[in-house]
């Protein structure tokens, strides 16, 4: 899974679009310190709205 923080590395934003279960529990503390922005669009509204904004980060919910 180091690979998928990898890719978030110096990200502006975490865009989620998809159900898999790989993504649904990250460690949000170490995306927080990995992403330029802290900022969440959840396609799917897997992600827990106030358990993102507790660790400082923007979410958008947008999915069904």
């Amino acid at each position: 899974f180091d690979r998928n923080y990898e890719a978030a590395a110096d990200c502006d934003a975490l865009v989620l679009v998809t159900e898999w279960n790989e993504y649904r529990r990250p460690d949000f503390k170490r995306l927080r310190e990995i992403l330029k922005q802290p900022i969440v669009f959840d396609g799917r509204n897997v992600y827990d709205r106030k358990v993102l904004e507790s660790l400082g980060f923007s979410y958008e919910g947008i999915g069904l």
